[in-house]
């Protein structure tokens, strides 16, 4: 493989294979800094995805990849208990059959985004959690994927503040330390009540483990907590990984400054994934994400320029 080959090259297996690997951990390895996320002196671009929650949760797998490749969605995050049926359950016979259909596709299983948290009071919940995450990693590594998405995710009256806030970190590092060792990221959703960013970040720093990262999930706490937008997106971007979330970009959910968020994820050198967890229902959701993926890249090129 040419590893210089251009984003824009002619089509080809070598370019496909090299648009794989660019959310690889193979890239991830090569050009990943703890201090700013991913190397500055990259190339590319962030890349448009979706995560299965509202358009697609209905979709099996064939049927999910089919759909993501009309409407040229180059990758998808997997939302745990959806029709796909990408499961820690899944035999190592169904684990090579998910593998082989992304790879024989246009489109990359970015991994599972799981419903895994780890604000528990209870020891035995809290260990469930962590575990049933180690599960994931572990599939995520077996279907040729890059992570797994956890969140945070809620404090609790009887609980301090700041012993969640450690309970959570230590779990996070734990599940960082197994993922490491599968080439797995750990992907902490910015989320629930630790959502706002000068909380999550406190998690962030107290686990200080390399590979659990941040998946910012543009959130309201964005806008209104702290300096504002600028102040806390610069506040979090030390801690993003691969992967962020956003929400409908046509206005039809709530609003939110995505011109400043993408103008900031570009002139930072993000090039990870930038994945729609659309909060609507739409008749069409194909030709919505479609529209979706028009905006998306408007507003990149404009950035980009």
């Amino acid at each position: 493989m040419n590893a210089n080959l251009p984003p824009n090259a002619i089509d080809s297996p070598e370019r496909r294979r090299f648009l794989k690997l660019a959310g690889s951990s193979a890239l991830l390895a090569a050009g990943f800094s703890t201090q700013q996320g991913w190397a500055a002196d990259s190339t590319l671009l962030p890349r448009f995805g979706m995560v299965t929650y509202q358009w697609g949760k209905d979709w099996d797998l064939p049927t999910l990849i089919r759909h993501c490749e009309a409407a040229e969605v180059e990758g998808v995050e997997l939302r745990a208990t959806h029709a796909h049926g990408v499961e820690p359950e899944l035999s190592a016979a169904a684990r090579e059959e998910v593998r082989k259909r992304f790879a024989d596709s246009s489109v990359v299983c970015v991994g599972p985004g799981s419903d895994e948290r780890f604000d528990s009071p209870d020891p035995a919940v809290l260990k469930k959690s962590i575990e049933r995450t180690k599960a994931f990693l572990e599939l995520s590594h077996d279907i040729g994927a890059t992570g797994v998405k956890v969140k945070p995710n809620d404090f609790h009256k009887e609980v301090p503040r700041e012993k969640t806030i450690a309970q959570i970190a230590a779990a996070l590092r734990e599940v960082a330390e197994f993922g490491q060792n599968l080439g797995q990221l750990v992907r902490l959703e910015v989320h629930g009540q630790l959502a706002p960013p000068e909380v999550i970040v406190q998690v962030m720093e107290a686990c200080d483990h390399q590979n659990a990262r941040l998946c910012w999930n543009c959130n309201d706490p964005d806008i209104e907590s702290g300096g504002g937008f600028a102040a806390n997106f610069d506040l979090a971007r030390p801690w993003f990984g691969d992967t962020l979330h956003f929400h409908d970009l046509d206005g039809k959910f709530r609003p939110y400054p995505y011109p400043e968020l993408f103008a900031k994820l570009v002139a930072t050198k993000y090039s990870g994934w930038c994945l729609l967890e659309s909060s609507t229902k739409r008749e069409d959701p194909v030709a919505a994400l479609k529209e979706q993926r028009k905006i998306f890249r408007n507003l990149i090129s404009e950035k980009k320029n």
